[in-house]
């Protein structure tokens, strides 16, 4: 049975991504194909090319991966991200799909074409920049003549681009919405607004799962509090290994957790 593992945008919280695939990991369950969007679009590449979840941690604290970012001179947006690029350019070489060793799938928003853009094949930063590049937030990305922003505007959880492609699949979804919110300042208002608004789209993509780890403490968590890194790795962690034993009985003989 071949297992495809799909991560959500999320900001900040896509790290709560490494904490459900360090669980999933420990539970004896490896996905054949990867399909990402925005942070799970980083998250997805750095696993996909053999980093662990661990290690990817570590490379986030330390080099500020999420936040490598420099103001734009731009009406476009506030901050440009390309030195995100720079980034994963130390950690992903050569710059291509094929030096990863599961096959992943990037999700960006045509901007001009109002759809999305899966990429699979080819220069993989820039595409990994697009899917990244929240509106607002960062100015838009051009790449092979298109305009991108942030694949979460339209699929935020990837899933139905690998119904054909694998037998069971997972949504790791890190944008768990809670009830309190305080609106202190206009840019925690458009980033609650941009939440509310990206969540609509992964509804029907959570019915592509057999399966969503989706944990609740995230939503305790803003977009660019990379600065809770571990603490969202590990509620992430504890939920899904709780998850994991709980669903146990009623998954396929062939992704059975480990006892």
């Amino acid at each position: 049975m071949s297992i495809g593992l799909v991560l959500s945008g999320g900001g900040a919280r896509g790290i709560g991504h490494l904490g459900v695939i360090k669980a999933l990991e420990e539970a004896g369950i490896t996905p054949d194909i990867i399909s990402g969007t925005s942070a799970g679009s980083i998250t997805g590449a750095m696993y996909a090319y053999g980093y662990s979840p661990e290690e990817i941690l570590d490379i986030v604290t330390k080099t500020k991966l999420l936040t490598a970012l420099r103001p734009a001179l731009s009406f476009t947006g506030f901050l440009k991200i390309d030195m995100l690029g720079e980034v994963l350019t130390k950690y992903l070489k050569p710059d291509n799909f094929s030096a990863l060793k599961i096959p992943l799938v990037v999700a960006a928003t045509d901007i001009e074409k109002g759809e999305t853009t899966y990429f699979e094949a080819g220069e993989l930063i820039r595409p990994i920049l697009a899917s990244s590049c929240v509106p607002v937030f960062f100015a838009p990305v051009k790449f092979n003549g298109s305009i991108y922003v942030d694949g979460g505007i339209l699929d935020n959880l990837p899933a139905s681009v690998l119904l054909d492609r694998c037998d069971y699949i997972i949504g790791s979804h890190t944008n768990y919405i809670n009830n309190s919110f305080e609106a202190r300042n206009l840019k925690l208002m458009t980033e609650r607004s941009l939440l509310l608004a990206i969540n609509g789209n992964t509804i029907k993509s959570k019915e592509f799962c057999d399966l969503i780890i989706e944990p609740p403490e995230l939503g305790d968590y803003g977009g660019f509090e990379l600065n809770k890194a571990r603490e969202m790795f590990d509620v992430s962690y504890k939920y899904t290994k709780k998850l994991l034993h709980e669903q146990n009985t009623g998954l396929p003989a062939q992704v059975k957790i480990k006892a």
